[in-house]
């Protein structure tokens, strides 16, 4: 059991636990408090709403307070504006920086209570409730003209007959391991929380994702065993690890899920922000992995389907909105020829009727890809995917997918250097794919164990890249075009001690939107 876990809980890559995800806010950094008595609204990311976009980074793993790993996020204002750490002890966030929290190891933006300004879900999987260790916690930061958590008090969300989400709190539940947001066709807004260490009757580890939605944030439970929900729940699906939402739609990675006797082959599900008449998301869709052809033939044990997803609006030719979507879904465990835990990317395009079509199998053998598929590269680690144009007929320059290859090795030198390749998300993904690594393109001398790619996040406009390890001088967040070209620089960089954040860091960067 305990090998189960340790292979998807502390070790992004599968080595030592270097790849840990972490967001986190420092106290004593500027708000700026605007005169105005409303948000102006309108940003997909702005807390103090003056209509400026603000960007989140975190480190869970900081030391707060003098409490180690404690975990904080930073919020970047628009406009040089100056930069809010945020972390529980702030005054207006409940509970208070404990060892190990890693405050921030997953956040989501989102307006919750619809007044204009972004308020921030940050998730809290190491928590401790009581004495339960690793129960998990997620808290709700709100955004206000005064900056964000200088507003109404936060809001938790944790299991417990005292908590906000349903079942009983127990030791490594981990509520908000991943959390997601959207917002449905009625216009509420819906916090997705994965809780992959839920634990069922005879099953351990089987996973659950609670959806929060509406002015007043009603909660839903969701399991593989709830009515209408594709695949049984078993021990260590760990169904909630992943989620990505957009439109109507949101996804939840089980990478545990065994198929036939494979383990851990994982599968997705998806469902609809919409509340039905067995009170939970209504079901739409899951599948496993599946060849172009789209026989399961390729599922495997320890391929772990679903490790990362990411979502995005999709008009196609002929359609006058963007009615569709594009998933890409991560199996960081595909052996390729050979190559253990070489990594592959699978994209589909879902259609407003419900249909779902496999785009395309991506791995580092691909035609005209480049690269080559290797042992242990991990490719689909992390992947992210945008709609550049989301109200113009998709194309291949404005439909665009990121992977990152945390294992990558460009040569024998530098151990688990890492790399992130970018390709289109429409038409042959060999026809202009590009390719950035620490020296080339990531502003950072190359090193053993930097496992550049472990941190990707993005908007329409740029592709965010965080280096959370390696060479001091190279730790910070880069945001590239999504055109960048193989080697091309960065054009924005958030770092530490510079544009008034703390030069205090121990995992900067390791989650970033």
């Amino acid at each position: 059991m305990s090998v189960v876990r340790t292979g998807w809980r502390r070790c992004a890559v599968g080595i030592a636990a270097g790849a840990l995800l972490s967001v986190g806010l420092g106290a004593g950094s500027p708000q700026n408090a605007l005169a105005a008595a409303a948000c102006v609204g309108g940003g997909d990311s702005d807390f103090n709403g003056d209509g400026l976009r603000d960007t989140v980074i975190a480190d869970p793993q900081a030391t707060v307070s003098g409490v180690p790993k404690a975990g904080q996020v930073h919020v970047v204002l628009g406009g040089g504006k100056g930069t809010v750490q945020v972390h529980q002890d702030m005054p207006n966030v409940s509970d208070g920086a404990e060892a190990g929290d890693q405050f921030g190891f997953s956040f989501a933006v989102y307006d919750a209570d619809q007044d204009g300004c972004s308020d921030l879900a940050v998730g809290i999987p190491y928590e401790d409730v009581g004495v339960v260790p690793d129960a998990g916690l997620v808290h709700l930061i709100y955004g206000s003209t005064a900056g964000i958590g200088q507003g109404k008090p936060s809001k938790g969300f944790r299991q417990g007959s005292d908590g906000l989400l349903k079942n009983t709190y127990e030791a490594e539940d981990w509520v908000g391991y991943s959390v997601a947001t959207t917002v449905s066709a009625s216009n509420n807004a819906y916090l997705i929380i994965g809780i992959p260490g839920e634990d069922e009757p005879g099953k351990v580890d089987m996973g659950e994702v609670a959806a929060v939605y509406g002015p007043d944030q009603k909660v839903a439970s969701i399991t593989q065993d709830s009515v209408g929900v594709w695949e049984e729940g078993e021990s260590y699906d760990q169904f909630g690890a992943s989620v990505a939402a957009a439109g109507n739609l949101f996804v939840v990675g089980a990478p545990g899920e065994s198929i036939d006797t494979d383990r851990a082959a994982g599968v997705v599900m998806a469902f609809r922000p919409s509340i039905n008449t067995d009170g939970i998301p209504a079901p739409s869709w899951g599948m496993g992995q599946s060849r172009s052809d789209g026989a399961e033939s390729s599922a495997e044990a320890g391929d772990r389907y679903g490790t990362s997803v990411s979502l995005t609006s999709y008009r196609p030719s002929g359609a006058a909105s963007a009615t569709d979507f594009i998933l890409a879904v991560g199996a960081p465990g595909e052996d390729l020829a050979g190559a253990v835990d070489a990594g592959v990317v699978q994209t589909y395009h879902g259609t407003a009727a419900g249909t779902v079509s496999q785009l395309d199998w991506i791995d580092q053998n691909t035609a005209n890809v480049e690269g080559e598929a290797e042992a242990g590269d991990f490719f689909g680690q992390r992947v992210r995917v945008v709609n550049t144009s989301p109200n113009a007929v998709g194309t291949a320059s404005t439909m665009r997918l990121a992977v990152g290859v945390p294992g990558e090795e460009t040569s024998e030198e530098f151990r688990d250097k890492g790399g992130v390749q970018i390709m289109p998300l429409i038409g042959a993904p060999g026809s202009g794919d590009t390719w950035i690594d620490p020296g080339s393109g990531i502003p950072s001398e190359p090193a053993n164990q930097q496992f550049a790619g472990i941190s990707l996040g993005g908007t329409s406009t740029a592709l965010y890249v965080g280096m959370p390890y390696g060479p001091a001088g190279g730790r910070a967040v880069y945001g590239f075009p999504w055109n960048v070209a193989s080697g091309g620089a960065p054009t924005q960089t958030w770092k530490p001690g510079e544009g008034g954040i703390p030069a205090e860091n121990v995992a900067f960067g390791t989650a970033v939107g």
